[in-house]
Parts: C-alpha cells; structure tokens; sequence
C-alpha cells in the first residue's frame, strides 16, 4: 500500500489492530486507517515501524507506554481534537494489557471521536487453537510477579467457573504451571506459543504434566495459557472452603484458621492457604 494521495481521516482517535505475528493478518481497513492517520502513537516505534515498512507507509511514530503514558495523554488527546490518531500495541489489539484503556476514556469524557478497527487478538486466537471450551472464558492478563501475591491471584481465579486465559513469559512458565496446579487443581491446559507464527504450538495436557514437560525442554517466544474451567465438585468444594475459612479467620490467626480448616476438610494444605490469602487479602 501506499502513502501518496491519502486523504487524511477526520480528527478523532482509532484504535487500530495489527498482526501478532504473521504481517499478513493486517486488515484493509487497519492499513487504510494508519496510511491516512496524522500520527501513530505504540508501544514501541521500532515494532511498528517493521510493520509500516511492509506496508510501505512513513507516518509519524509516537511512544505511548507504561512508562510515559502520563506524560504522553495529554499530548495526544490534544492532537486528536485536530487531527486522526490511530492507537496501536506492539501486536495485537490495543487496550489488551497496555495502557490503551486510559487514553480512550480520556477521549470519550472529552467527547473525541473514538473509533475501532478490530483484528487479530491473541486471546482470542489461543482460544481456537485450544481446543477448550469457549462458551465462558476470564481473560486474567499477565499473573503478578511476586510469588505470594501470585498465589493471592490464582486462589481468586480457582472458583471462577469458565476458561482461564493467562499472558505468559517463558522464563516464568514451569514455575507459574506448578503454583497453578496446586492452586486450581490439576487441570487440563494449553501451552500455546508463536501464534501465526512459523514456529506456532500447541501443547496439552494436565498443568502438571506441562509443568514437567517444559522443565525438561524450556519453552521460548510468545506464550497464552488456556486452561480448562473447574469442575462442579471442585467449585462446591471453594464455596465450602471459603465459609469455613471465613468463619475460622474472624476468631483466629491466619495460619491457625488454615490448620483447622485443612484438618476438617482433608484438602490439601496448600490449596486451603491459597484460599485464606485470597480471603484475607
């Protein structure tokens, strides 16, 4: 595509979709709508200045990052009161944990026009490849760094009755796949990695065995995690848990209340735990 005698797109801010891998998934409204914007604000600009060399476009790139969005807002709600600025991530669709979110509420409260060019989306794309139910899913993002503060996320994600999809980084993965096979139970998952890409995979079975799997041979590249929704008897099993816990915590110290309730239940220690952090967080 070329960038000679565009017309430029009215004042407003579009959030634009680009590939996750494959350039080949950008769409003819996507490109139509960076070729025509005033400027792009990503991620990174040498990420999608890849993409607009493959388009053969030169448009004005802008960082707009987690590191600089505060700066940043201002600067470009004000452009987009005058001219078209498209929002792009580094793959994928913007807002998808980045800080996209922020600048489109900024701009409806200002009453810019906002506008959306959908496409490619990793979440999405691992949820086909899964092979998993999709009629229910909680997309959680990226699990928290700090290993306790990880078990708090994954004892609130353990009685949500639907799909998980997580972001995964590959040095993290066979540490997150252990914590989560003892926090959700040992359930049927998916390793899903370089979606569209040349070295694309899909790798199933129980959190457990994925977690050995992968000590054995490291993962690498761009990870989504699919995991498969509780069972009914595991979900009544939280609920009871959690009314005990509850009851146990009002009266007792944190570890008391753990010990009483994995005595009276038989559960494992380490679920119950995960299960009082969460309700004491």
């Amino acid at each position: 595509m070329s960038d000679k005698s565009v017309l430029p797109l009215a004042a407003g801010l579009y959030v634009v979709a680009t590939p996750i891998g494959n350039l080949g998934d950008i769409t003819y409204r996507a490109a139509d709508m960076l070729a025509r914007a005033s400027v792009i604000a990503c991620e990174d600009t040498r990420q999608t200045a890849k993409l607009l060399r493959h388009l053969k476009l030169k448009v004005p790139l802008i960082p707009y990052h987690d590191h600089n969005a505060e700066q940043m807002r201002p600067y470009l709600l004000a452009r987009a009161a005058s001219e078209a600025v498209a929002l792009v991530s580094d793959a994928g669709t913007p807002l998808i944990s980045d800080p996209g979110f922020k600048l489109v509420r900024e701009a409806r409260a200002l009453g810019l026009t906002v506008t959306t060019a959908p496409g490619a989306c990793s979440v999405i794309a691992a949820l086909t490849l899964a092979g998993l139910p999709t009629d229910t899913f909680y997309f959680g993002g990226f699990l928290p760094t700090k290993i306790a503060a990880r078990k708090v996320a994954i004892a609130a994600l353990a009685n949500i009755p639907a799909t998980l999809v997580l972001f995964e980084t590959a040095p993290r993965l066979v540490a997150v796949l252990q914590v989560l096979a003892e926090g959700l139970g040992d359930r049927e998952a998916r390793v899903v990695r370089e979606i569209t890409k040349l070295y694309e995979e899909v790798c199933g079975g129980r959190l457990s065995a994925l977690a050995t799997q992968y000590k054995k041979t490291p993962a690498r590249g761009e990870i989504v995690l699919v995991i498969g929704p509780p069972d009914a008897e595991y979900v009544a099993d939280v609920i009871d848990v959690d009314a005990l816990l509850t009851k146990a915590l009002a009266s007792m110290s944190l570890k008391a209340a753990v010990a009483n309730v994995t005595a009276a239940t038989g559960l494992p220690r380490k679920q119950v735990y995960a299960r009082a952090l969460s309700l004491s967080a």
